[in-house]
């Protein structure tokens, strides 16, 4: 049962269309930093998205709370990369 709250829980992170374009560049990328001093993303994908910063934050922390993610402070950087736990689940949907 653990396994199938874990992945509703996945799932559900997912099923927006900002997190799971989020998620996918993680994806293809080793990182991505995002700049916690003004909240402008550093990557591409991310500033493609058109979504303000807070916005930004929040769904990184629903990425984190779902395990997808690990984000870590570095100075005025966030930098954040695929969980290593969910990677081949991760790999395995998405081809």
């Amino acid at each position: 049962m653990k396994d199938v709250d874990r992945l509703a829980k996945i799932f559900r992170a997912l099923s927006n269309p900002n997190r799971l374009k989020i998620y996918s560049e993680l994806l293809k990328s080793d990182q991505a930093k995002l700049d916690v001093g003004c909240g402008c993303p550093i990557t591409d994908a991310v500033r493609s998205l058109k979504i303000g910063s807070p916005t930004v934050s929040h769904h990184v922390k629903e990425l984190v709370n779902a395990e997808l993610i690990i984000a870590e402070r570095q100075g005025k950087f966030l930098v954040c990369r695929i969980n290593p736990r969910t990677q081949d689940l991760a790999r395995t949907l998405f081809g």
